[in-house]
């Protein structure tokens, strides 16, 4: 297909937080854009995120720090209007359990200079090592930081108005691949998440998967995560309008979305030992997401079959919403290439 040299023709695939941001930027750049996607806002994978801006199970580092370095600036701007966005700016603490060794201990706080997110730490206002006093038992080093924290589920709701506003447009349909959503488009974008697994397909892509607790708020006002980026169980407490989300796991390649009663009871034990009036909270509901993770995201240009360019842009595992805006900016820088006769291809 010959590429236009005006506005153009664009269906975005995925309907979570990425698929959207990379609509947003597209749409209100000039182009027309069709989001296309099986599931309503609320039945993705990015309405079940904690939604806490830190870079998390993310690769490869250097990109993703300064993906979420952009996102964070945008999700700082929209929490001036957390009614309306659903972000908010919340103080909280980030702490590390194993403080160094191994390469997945590069996303979790430490005292190395060459860390791989010194350039997150540094964009972060404000932020700051944690003193002793304000760490939990057991825990060597951690960081005190107030950041932006979205409840999804509104935010999801936003980002769809916004689209609209700008003109672009939202199917709730399914399809079976790239080439076929390219059928009556000059570029296709392709933010399928886990659902790039079949739908490229590739066999990189898997589920992480996340369980969760949402109770009652007792009066916390504070986000706290411990997270380990290696181990199967987390420790994140995070206060949302809704009540407070309480976590987690990370679980590869576990495909199950039914809750796990045992999980769930040790998960609220865990949280509660950090703060204990979180014991006797109600619960009020449980969760499962399975975050879309692969070795290194894909962020790339390359041909479909009939010569219809696809930006793939799939493979973000827990940053979802930490990066969105960041590579929603490459998706937008991509697509001005193209329209310019100038896109770089990869794959």
């Amino acid at each position: 297909m010959a590429i236009n040299t005006g506005d153009m023709d664009v269906a975005v695939i995925g309907g979570g937080v990425i698929g959207l941001t990379s609509a947003i930027a597209l749409a209100e750049d000039g182009h027309r854009v069709r989001v296309v996607s099986r599931d309503a806002v609320d039945g993705t994978t990015s309405a079940v995120a904690g939604g806490l801006c830190w870079p998390y199970r993310i690769r490869p580092y250097e990109r993703a720090v300064q993906w979420s370095v952009r996102s964070f600036h945008a999700l700082t701007a929209l929490a001036q209007r957390p009614e309306e966005t659903g972000a908010r700016m919340v103080t909280g603490t980030m702490t590390d359990t194993t403080h160094g060794g191994g390469d997945d201990a590069r996303q979790c706080p430490g005292d190395r200079p060459d860390d791989d997110l010194a350039a997150w730490y540094d964009a972060v206002p404000g932020l700051r090592r944690a003193s002793a006093e304000e760490l939990p038992e057991g825990h060597a080093a951690g960081w005190r930081a107030r950041t932006p924290l979205v409840d999804m589920p509104a935010h999801l709701r936003y980002l769809e108005r916004r689209l609209t506003a700008a003109g672009g447009t939202v199917e709730r349909h399914e399809v079976t691949s790239p080439a076929e959503a390219g059928r009556t488009a000059d570029v296709v974008v392709n933010c399928s998440g886990l659902g790039a697994r079949e739908l490229v397909p590739d066999p990189d892509v898997h589920p992480v998967q996340g369980q969760l607790v949402i109770v009652d708020n007792p009066g916390i006002e504070e986000w706290y995560v411990s997270a380990d980026a290696g181990s199967a169980e987390t420790t994140y407490v995070l206060p949302q309008p809704y009540g407070v989300v309480l976590g987690g796991t990370a679980r590869e390649n576990v495909w199950s979305r039914e809750p796990d009663p045992a999980v769930a009871e040790a998960i609220v034990a865990r949280c509660a030992r950090r703060f204990p009036e979180l014991a006797g909270a109600r619960i009020r509901a449980h969760k499962v997401g399975l975050r879309p993770a692969r070795p290194a995201v894909r962020l790339a240009v390359e041909r479909l079959p009939d010569g219809t360019p696809c930006v793939h842009n799939y493979g973000h595992g827990g940053a979802g919403v930490t990066v969105s805006w960041g590579c929603a900016d490459e998706v937008l820088r991509s697509v001005r290439a193209l329209r310019e006769g100038a896109g770089p291809l990869g794959r």
